[in-house]
């Protein structure tokens, strides 16, 4: 799960805070499509916010495009676009959710992307 934190003595409002950090992590490709990001509850308590602050940037972002809301499967980062990036960055979602349901420990499945690139 991904990291946040949020500074209460900042000019910055706690909730431009939340949501700049997001949208930067998206670009950045530190979030990739698929990301599963915390509950709302899960944010809110973890950055001592209210969890208001926490579901507003969820709607904002996901009215932006940068997040989709799966009901009770979560919130995860969405595609931007079909830029080949997002394309790439969705299959290596889908490689890295398949290696975790055969057992396959993200070394071996480093290595093994590792060697394919290198084919």
């Amino acid at each position: 799960m991904p990291d946040f934190s949020v500074d209460p003595e900042s000019a910055v409002t706690l909730y431009e805070q939340l949501r700049t950090q997001i949208v930067e992590r998206v670009k950045n490709g530190e979030l990739i499509v698929g990301t599963k990001l915390p509950t709302v509850r899960q944010l809110a308590t973890d950055l001592g916010v209210a969890p208001y602050t926490v579901a507003r940037v969820y709607r904002v972002l996901e009215n932006d495009g940068f997040l989709e809301t799966r009901g009770r499967n979560g919130t995860v980062v969405s595609a931007q676009a079909d830029t080949a990036e997002s394309i790439l960055q969705r299959a290596a979602s889908e490689y890295s959710a398949r290696a975790r349901e055969l057992g396959i420990g993200a070394d071996d499945a480093e290595r093994y992307i590792r060697s394919a690139l290198r084919s």
